[in-house]
């Protein structure tokens, strides 16, 4: 799918009529948070902390006061602290105990390893399929072993792949896990792009709970609430990592695929149909005395590929639907 706009847009347009007030804002060793108040009603929204130091940032100290709407011009910034302002501004907004979406996603067993509980959720359905997930998630080889996959990292640590490598292993992929941190580093719209025809899910307390995602192809949003909206604020300010699951928020997963899955069934009912139209055009063409190669042969070959990808993808998305 191609949005005619890009994520940021997006997110501009949800907050655009909110009047919502930050009142603080901070950046955690981990988790960033920015607490809002609307219509005299609190909420915080999230954004992974960048993995990096600065001490240049130019509004710390005005943050405080200022309108959600205001801080989406940092979109446009390659700065990753601009961003993660605007996105944990945003989520705040976005992402309030009535968001449609988040009401009706399907809640997660956190177990033993809540911050990995999302991929024991799915895991039944990665066996024999080849996965990679975009980022390394503390204790995440715990739940995988014995499964194909590959984590592609930023900063890869040992058995990891360098992001770089996201060219060559997500077209291959049957699943890709997606951290919602890549609408920060500005690599979302490219990861998706890449998992066209595999199952896609976008992860993390990060991540706004948008029906539109669908858009970009994403067929699984699975998102954070808040467990203890005080409890997690300190968490995060305190430098919590794996510890803002215990307690602060909790995962949910939401299927957004229904039109993806609709799109590939129209798609693959065009693509026979054209298919169908060249091969009795070949036919005609040798019973009518053609001597040498059917002259649409390379563009039946690849129709017959650009089908059995279709029907993959549609295989694919098909088998991680049905109960």
């Amino acid at each position: 799918m191609s949005p005619k706009h890009n994520i940021y847009t997006l997110l501009e347009q949800k907050v655009s009529n909110s009047q919502a007030v930050i009142e603080r804002f901070q950046i955690g060793l981990t988790w960033s948070s920015c607490r809002v108040r609307e219509n005299g009603e609190s909420n915080i929204g999230f954004a992974m902390s960048p993995n990096e130091k600065t001490r240049l940032l130019t509004w710390p100290g005005t943050v405080a006061g200022q309108k959600v709407v205001d801080m989406v011009r940092h979109f446009s910034s390659w700065n990753s602290f601009d961003v993660t302002l605007a996105l944990a501004a945003c989520n705040a907004v976005i992402n309030v105990p009535n968001n449609e979406l988040m009401v009706k996603a399907h809640p997660i067993d956190a177990g033993s390893a809540p911050n990995i509980c999302v991929f024991s959720y799915f895991r039944s359905k990665l066996v024999g399929k080849k996965v990679v997930i975009i980022g390394r998630y503390p204790h995440l080889d715990s739940v995988l072993e014995g499964l194909d996959y590959v984590v592609l990292e930023r900063v890869p640590e040992q058995g990891d792949l360098p992001d770089t490598a996201a060219e060559t292993v997500i077209p291959e992929a049957d699943w890709v896990f997606i951290t919602s941190t890549s609408i920060i580093n500005k690599t979302f719209s490219r990861l998706v792009e890449l998992s066209a025809n595999a199952v896609t899910v976008l992860m993390g307390p990060t991540t706004p709970w948008l029906n539109e995602l669908a858009d970009w192809g994403v067929d699984f949003v699975a998102g954070t609430t808040l467990t203890n909206a005080d409890s997690a604020e300190q968490i995060a300010m305190e430098g919590g990592g794996t510890r803002l699951f215990e307690g602060g928020v909790s995962y949910k997963v939401a299927n957004i695929s229904s039109a993806r899955l609709s799109q590939l069934k129209q798609e693959i009912a065009h693509t026979v149909e054209m298919r169908t139209a060249l091969k009795n055009e070949m036919d005609d063409w040798y019973k009518n005395g053609g001597k040498t190669r059917f002259p649409n042969y390379q563009k039946l070959e690849q129709i017959d590929t650009q089908l059995s990808a279709l029907d993959t993808a549609y295989k694919r998305l098909w088998d991680a639907t049905k109960v």
